[in-house]
């Protein structure tokens, strides 16, 4: 069930963010679901060194960012146009992963006149079926923190329900010491839980956005497929496909030299 959105819900909010290089060129990064700034870090670093001012920021109940009661694209979408305001920025790139993809897609089609060009890393505009995460929260959820001692009981209870050793990493990066003998998550599990099918739904608009586009995706992941690209095509027609061989969907780990490439190549 798709969560109703009281108007309190859009209220301003202030993310979480790291600034690198100081161009005239901007680009916001926006992670995926269950991230963080961090997991951009090197990266911003590099388009940092070469002229581009990059902001990565923690999107809303993630890494440092404010938990709040829901969660959505829409309010996303809002958070982003509020961050550029408070950082008077005028018109940005916009680059996204999987759930950041599609907050900057619809980010671009609801104010492209904010957007100056689209990068989106391994996401397509569909709706993507619920229950892909299932495993992952279940992993969260055996996880009792209030006992846990070190990062390796931690990864140890999480086994049990996800049993890639590098997805249990990927998640433990939102882990955090809360005091001394404490853990806690960074990100908001009960409300990214309840709603998650939020950010499942097809990215849908009237309208085009007619700068250019680039989808990046990884070789060996099935986010971006073939029938895909007619609706990648209809809302925006100037798109660029680039496929990173040998790649996953977190690709930017995975080959983080060619995506710098192929991102600097794009914004030359």
């Amino acid at each position: 069930m798709i969560t109703k959105l009281a108007q309190t819900d859009f209220n301003m909010i202030t993310l979480n963010y790291k600034e690198y290089g100081s161009g005239e060129k901007y680009l916001i990064i926006l992670h995926g679901f269950l991230g963080s700034l961090d997991n951009w870090h090197t990266l911003a670093t590099e388009w940092g060194n070469h002229g581009l001012h990059v902001f990565v920021v923690d999107q809303r109940n993630h890494g440092k960012s404010p938990h709040t009661s829901a969660h959505s694209i829409p309010l996303m979408v809002g958070d982003v146009k509020d961050f550029m305001e408070q950082h008077h920025i005028t018109k940005t790139t916009l680059l996204g992963h999987s759930m950041g993809g599609k907050v900057a897609m619809q980010f671009a089609l609801t104010y492209p006149e904010l957007t100056d060009k689209l990068i989106v890393a391994d996401m397509a505009p569909r709706p993507y079926r619920n229950g892909a995460h299932d495993d992952v929260f279940k992993a969260i959820n055996n996880v009792d923190l209030s006992k846990a001692q070190t990062r390796k009981d931690v990864e140890q209870a999480m086994a049990q329900y996800l049993g890639d050793f590098g997805t249990r990493q990927f998640i433990m990066k939102g882990l955090d010491r809360a005091d001394e003998s404490h853990y806690n998550w960074k990100f908001n599990v009960d409300v990214l839980k309840r709603d998650y099918v939020n950010i499942l739904q097809e990215i849908y608009s009237m309208n085009h956005f007619s700068g250019d586009a680039m989808f990046i995706r990884g070789g060996n992941s099935l986010y971006v497929q073939e029938k895909d690209l007619p609706a990648i095509h209809k809302l925006f027609p100037h798109y660029k496909l680039v496929t990173v061989e040998d790649a996953g969907h977190w690709l930017h780990a995975d080959k983080p030299k060619k995506v710098i490439e192929e991102v600097m190549n794009f914004l030359a």
